[in-house]
């Protein structure tokens, strides 16, 4: 509840002008040292955040509560707003002057995370227009997955959620005014995704497990009972969605003003959107001149008897549309991803560029029915709590495509962008990154962890693995890499445009598909993200920019001592905490 507030799950850490170590509270602590009464304060302050937010905990690892399905009533809204001000007038007893550079990141992250509850609850109000928020299938199907207990222990817990998932759908009724027409579509299809857990999933667990027949037998009733409220559910939503139909729904923009509050309170950075945004148009130019420059080099090698056209971006894309053509059948997808990884992996390891942990190994998978609708793929990661469960890579295949939509999918991501999706992901993006998170000794920073980091992290690994030589410094690669960097940067533009500018469907697709080179049917998901989502799109332009100039940044300062491994395994160490707080710990550990 508070960490998504019944929301959005990208809500959270998040000042970006806060500055760590140079604030000093109205009212100190008594006792004399004040991180020994800080961690004190974060062991309480996590054991009463876990009872209020048990599919969170179960999200991170935190099983103590896997049995207890929160209602988004106003009863757990009540204790909610009783823990914000609690927390909050906690917070004013310490001087972060007095605390250590962890202590005191952590004090501003636990800050920064509650205040954005408050206004995800009380500004923001998406729990009341965005239908999509209220899903029960993720964690039961965690529980059911993950082997931290004996099955038949898991199924318990399960059998107790399940009292309350008819409630559970009731208040998602009761707080729904008037939603969006996008969002509401989302709910249908995902929750009608859920329902396989409930009518096959956990079935055939039951079936096959040790419990009692009277436990089995005490089942059916309750799946019953909970599969009628998912299609009450859905049946509302599709009642909803026809009378909202002719006009009164919600707009899924939400403004400037909403966009920029969203921002601070989920990017965490120097930048305000605007400016984000500003330079992100100045990248996109770079962008293109580099593309130019690889096309000329590359014309004659694919077309010697063709004459360059004359205006630079329509060769661009000429040239792209070409070497699209080089991708797997569509049968053969996930299957390429599988084989894909090891390779990738060993030139990590070959290289020498970060830390691995070969006892973890990556789980590749197709993803799951209620997961599907927003991403093609993604990683699922152990949270702190339990760092040795398994790390799901989760790959979309193709079979709810069309013919012709599939082939712009595989064109789309080709030869050369899948393995840079696959960079992305997995090795060395957000898999090798969370498995870092993980081993922080901050339960803090990884518990409350950064998108912005996270996705950025990310991003800077595919250029990272490039200019350590993957690919053997091919120019086809370095092109579709830089329309893979484009793609990161009009994710700012698109994002900013759409919801703060009003960009409308048409424009959106030329956008993408003319001067970012995408493929019509990725065009197509990108717009639908972006009419579900707002300001996640910019958390990955804002955190490469920011990791990347760090890197260099700090390479001026240590010259010749610079140590590439070093430095991604020193970044890592901090959690997914956002770049600009690693960079202050940073510079404050090695005295720069």
């Amino acid at each position: 509840m508070l960490a998504a507030c019944g929301d959005d799950k990208s809500t959270q850490n998040n000042d970006s002008k806060q500055q760590v170590g140079k604030q000093t509270s109205e009212k100190t602590v008594s006792q004399p040292d004040q991180n020994e009464a800080f961690d004190d304060f974060k062991k309480k302050f996590l054991e009463e955040f876990w009872s209020l937010n048990p599919s969170y905990g179960v999200y991170v690892g935190y099983y103590k509560h896997d049995d207890k399905l929160v209602v988004p009533d106003k009863k757990s809204v009540a204790k909610e707003v009783a823990f914000t001000r609690k927390v909050l007038q906690q917070l004013k007893g310490f001087d972060i002057d007095k605390l250590s550079a962890a202590n005191a990141t952590d004090w501003s992250l636990i800050k920064n995370q509650i205040e954005s509850a408050q206004w995800y609850r009380e500004v923001f109000k998406s729990s009341h227009w965005n239908p999509s928020n209220y899903n029960v299938a993720g964690v039961f199907g965690v529980i059911l997955n993950t082997e931290y207990k004996p099955l038949e222990e898991r199924l318990r817990a399960i059998s107790t959620r399940l009292d309350q998932v008819s409630a559970y759908y009731q208040a998602a009724i009761d707080n729904i005014t008037v939603p969006t027409i996008e969002h509401t579509e989302l709910a249908i299809q995902q929750n009608t995704g859920a329902l396989s857990i409930f009518e096959k999933s956990i079935p055939e667990s039951v079936e096959s497990s040790t419990l009692s027949k009277a436990e089995k037998d005490a089942f059916t009733p309750k799946l019953e009972k909970a599969v009628a409220a998912i299609n009450g559910y859905i049946n509302w939503l599709k009642a909803k969605k026809e009378k909202i139909a002719d006009g009164g729904a919600r707009d899924f923009r939400i403004g400037e003003s909403l966009y920029e509050q969203k921002f601070k309170h989920d990017i965490v950075s120097d930048y305000s959107a605007k400016e984000l945004y500003q330079k992100a148009l100045t990248a996109k130019q770079n962008l293109h001149q580099e593309m130019i420059k690889i096309t000329t080099q590359l014309w004659p090698k694919y077309f010697p008897d063709t004459q360059i056209p004359a205006e630079p971006l329509v060769a661009v894309k000429q040239l792209i549309d070409h070497l699209s053509v080089k991708h797997v059948k569509r049968s053969d997808f996930v299957n390429e991803v599988k084989r894909q990884m090891p390779i990738i992996e060993k030139f990590i390891i070959e290289k020498d560029l970060l830390d691995m942990d070969p006892s973890r190994p990556l789980v590749i998978r197709e993803t799951p029915e209620y997961q599907r609708g927003i991403a093609g793929a993604s990683v699922n990661a152990p949270g702190p709590y339990d760092a040795t469960a398994n790390t799901y890579y989760n790959v979309t295949p193709l079979d709810h495509y069309t013919e012709e939509q599939a082939e712009s999918y595989l064109r789309e991501y080709n030869h050369w962008i899948l393995q840079i999706l696959n960079i992305h992901e997995a090795m060395p993006g957000h898999y090798t990154q969370l498995l870092h998170a993980n081993k922080s000794p901050s339960l803090i920073k990884s518990i409350f962890g950064n998108g912005a980091m996270i996705e950025g992290w990310a991003v800077y690994s595919e250029r990272m693995m490039l200019e350590a030589g993957y690919a053997n410094d091919e120019p086809e690669m370095w092109l579709m890499y830089s329309k893979w960097n484009l793609r990161v940067v009009m994710n700012t533009i698109l994002d900013y445009s759409i919801q703060v500018l009003g960009m409308t469907r048409e424009d959106g697709l030329n956008l993408l598909m003319n001067e970012a080179f995408q493929e019509r049917t990725e065009a197509e998901g990108k717009w639908r993200r972006a009419t579900l989502t707002q300001v996640q799109l910019t958390s990955y332009y804002n955190g490469y920019a920011e990791i990347y100039a760090f890197r260099e940044e700090m390479k001026n300062k240590l010259g010749d001592k610079f140590d590439l491994k070093k430095f991604h395994n020193k970044f890592l160490s901090y959690g997914s905490a956002p770049v600009p707080v690693i960079r202050s710990l940073m510079l404050r550990e090695l005295g720069l």
